[in-house]
């Protein structure tokens, strides 16, 4: 596609005139057209300039009028100025681009004259939007480079500006039309003061004139125009009799010039929010970016982004009710889980000055699939809320037949603390109340060692290798080089997913061979809990707690929102994905999931080249690679593969095949299509009126049901970007500096202080 092509009507060496308007005009001089285009480069077009007006390209400067307004010159001073003039242009051909000398610009400076329209700001020439709301506090050279107005990302701009163009005028102007009839006359009402004081501002800025109170109470408000001497008014007050206010009085001649008057207030949070309402609820990731961006757009102001962020706070508010009265619905909300899910868990508790402390649920379909369909394994992990309150998501979730993510129970407690996973771990077994023998994928640390073991008296803990290697990746720090820690949490990583001792040995040895400190750190880590040449407990070969990232991801979508839309918008995702995978798994006609189903398939082909010798009872030797021993009878295998996955390896099935036998019948039950659709047989139902305050028929309040107030914790989001989770220990291993000297970490040979080391010196 070929670049857009402008011809530029270069002038030189006339003058500017100030018109009674305030827009300025140029008279006199030279005039020359230059072809340009998108890929010009400015050097390019001064040094065309220089030579047909023969001057110096480096003292030139150049200037244009943004199209419609001729009020405001912009200044071209970079490649990016140029291109952004050419894309201003619209469907124009043309533009005038007024090249000044500093000769030139001494003589214009001393010919203007000293009035306000000569001095026009870039926020003066717009519709009086920008005096109205107080968006201008100080005036602006009339000469202003666009990169000072147009490339700067919101968090930058100091102050809401506003920035005219004809492209923008109209937009402008409808959105005046809109409000320009709020306020009516006399004997207008409204339904209260504040009604009737957001009709004001509207009007006020579709009018163009800034205004002040004299009175503003709850009896009465009289407002009159800014500017001295102006005699528009208005006065309003509670029509007698009743909670209507009324317009008493209105004066709407204006003498002032609208435009002229300085404004006294800012544009409210309020006001920014009150109008971006309809577009966040069909958004609900509106940016703050993106509302500056359509502010400016739509009604010519430009917020800087704290300013959009508090807008979308409050018109977030206004669309899903007060975080802090969310707080105080948990009771209700509870009775309503409860009442809609019978079976379910939902429970609350607070602290003594009845600020919320924790919150647990668990659904009457979770906790039947759990129990029906799934294998007894269930990986513990938190989530931090980067929400107005803060605090945690701890959960507990399982394993479906296929390794899809199916949520057992979570909890939002105010800080992940030892006493809270305690109290969750309570809860959580009071909920499943099993009497298999559960195998608990966790971190080690806040407490869960010593609380699943008194609170689970017969489970596994299976330490998760992520937490594992981080710790021991934080206790190595600064005693070897990058390479050789990175060597290290290798070898650690092959010790622990070795199946048998001998291969768990052969790591171990690597790891001592770079460090006996490490080695002894993995020997007093409790190899049992994490390794699988020891671990007692069946963990599937899932050695990380981070299993649920599909939820922590649901998670992320919600945590901003008050806490009992939290809850149900993971109740609705929940709900959604127990519907779909029941939908379809209807469709599947394998006897195993599809995924365990091609996990076998893999096993029998390799079992193919496989030897078998026949022995008397259930055990059998097959050679391949290796001589490996199958016992049928107790489902195992000496390479451990049929033990660990909970599927037949391929020593396994070759036997099978000699002697006639399904290795269907020698798979685990959690893995068959039957025991997947009883994961997904009971249904979660909706919880209604989650996303406005509850009311109680009969005028009761919603603490009244449970007689507890439920305050938000004291907990507030801290100022600046959360800090996430690193998803992998490796990606937390960072070079460090080494001395080419000494061969120190921490330094280089420039800053080394090992007085033993000869400098070289140079030549």
């Amino acid at each position: 596609m070929a670049a857009k092509k402008v011809i530029a009507i270069c002038q030189s060496g006339g003058d500017f005139v100030t018109d009674k308007d305030g827009s300025l005009s140029y008279s006199g001089g030279d005039a020359y057209a230059v072809d340009i285009d998108q890929q010009t480069l400015l050097s390019d077009f001064k040094s065309e300039i220089a030579e047909m007006f023969s001057c110096s390209a480096d003292t030139m400067s150049l200037k244009y009028f943004l199209p419609g307004n001729k009020k405001t010159l912009i200044t071209i001073s970079k490649d990016k100025d140029l291109q952004r003039m050419v894309n201003f242009l619209g469907d124009s051909v043309s533009v005038d681009v007024f090249v000044i000398s500093e000769e030139t610009a001494a003589r214009n400076t001393s010919n203007m004259p000293a009035s306000r329209s000569s001095r026009t700001t870039v926020s003066e020439a717009v519709v009086p939007v920008a005096e109205q709301l107080g968006l201008v506090d100080v005036p602006v050279d009339t000469s202003i480079a666009i990169d000072q107005i147009d490339t700067k990302p919101p968090h930058e701009i100091p102050m809401c500006s506003v920035f005219p163009s004809s492209s923008h005028d109209d937009k402008h102007h409808k959105a005046a039309q809109q409000w320009e009839n709020t306020i009516t006359g006399v004997d207008q009402r409204f339904n209260s003061f504040s009604e009737f004081r957001e009709a004001l501002h509207k009007y006020s800025i579709a009018h163009g004139f800034a205004y002040r109170y004299k009175k503003n109470d709850s009896h009465r408000v009289t407002v009159k125009c800014k500017s001295q001497g102006c005699p528009w008014r208005i006065y309003a007050s509670r029509l007698a009799t009743t909670q209507l206010i009324c317009i008493k009085k209105m004066n709407t001649d204006h003498t002032c010039e609208g435009a002229a008057v300085k404004a006294g207030y800012r544009a409210t949070r309020g006001w920014v929010g009150s109008i971006i309402k309809e577009k966040l609820k069909v958004s609900p990731n509106y940016k703050p970016k993106d509302i500056a961006d359509d502010i400016k757009r739509e009604y010519g102001i430009q917020l800087n982004y704290s300013q959009a962020w508090r807008a979308k706070e409050i018109a977030r508010e206004q669309l899903q009710g007060s975080y802090k009265e969310a707080y105080n619905q948990l009771p209700y909300f509870c009775e309503k889980i409860k009442e809609t899910n019978p079976g379910s868990v939902a429970t609350f508790a607070t602290k003594e000055d009845s600020s919320f402390h924790r919150f647990f649920v668990s659904f009457h379909a979770s906790i039947s699939g759990f129990q029906q369909g799934c294998r007894p394994l269930l990986f513990l992990d938190s989530t931090p809320l980067n929400s107005k309150y803060q605090g945690d998501l701890l959960s507990a979730t399982a394993a479906d037949g296929d390794d899809g993510i199916f949520p057992v129970a979570f909890a939002v407690v105010d800080a992940e603390t030892s006493e809270n996973w305690h109290w969750f771990l309570l809860e959580l077994k009071s909920a499943v109340s099993t009497s298999q023998s559960i195998t608990f994928v966790a971190d080690f640390q806040n407490g869960l060692k010593e609380s699943l073991a008194e609170v689970f008296d017969k489970c596994y803990h299976c330490f998760c290798l992520r937490h594992l290697a981080e710790k021991l990746n934080k206790d190595l720090k600064g005693q070897f080089s990058h390479e050789a820690r990175r060597f290290l949490i290798n070898d650690f990583y092959s010790a622990a997913y070795a199946p048998k001792l001998e291969d768990f040995q052969r790591s171990a040895g690597n790891i001592k061979s770079i460090s006996p400190d490490a080695y002894d750190w993995v020997v007093q880590s409790g190899p049992e809990h994490w390794a699988n040449a020891f671990s007692l407990g069946a963990r599937y070969n899932h050695m990380t707690s981070n299993f649920g990232q599909q939820f922590y991801s649901w998670v992320s979508e919600a945590h901003e929102l008050p806490i009992t839309q939290m809850i149900d918008v993971l109740r609705g995702k929940m709900m959604e994905t127990i519907y779909s995978r029941r939908v379809e798994s209807n469709q599947w006609v394998t006897r195993l999931t599809p995924s365990k189903e091609e996990k076998l398939q893999q096993e029998m082909e390799s079992a193919r080249s496989l030897q078998v010798l026949l022995s008397h009872g259930s055990t059998f030797e097959v050679r391949g690679d290796s001589v490996d021993t199958v016992d049928i009878d107790h489902w195992n295998c000496s390479c451990k593969g049929w033990q660990l996955t909970g599927l037949p390896c391929c020593h396994a099935i070759a036997v099978f095949e000699c002697i006639g036998r399904s290795s269907y019948d020698y798979c685990s039950r959690y893995f068959t299509l039957e025991s997947y659709r009883l994961t997904y047989a009971e249904s979660i139902n909706p919880v209604p009126n989650v996303d406005r305050p509850l009311a109680i028929p009969g005028g009761e309040s919603s603490q009244a049901v449970a007689g507890v107030t439920v305050t938000p914790p004291p907990t507030k989001r801290p100022p600046g970007r959360p800090k996430l989770k690193s998803a992998e220990t490796i990606d937390i291993i960072k070079r460090q500096l080494q001395c080419s000297k000494c061969k120190g970490l921490g330094h280089n040979k420039k800053t080394c202080k090992d007085p033993n080391v000869i400098l070289e010196l140079p030549g």
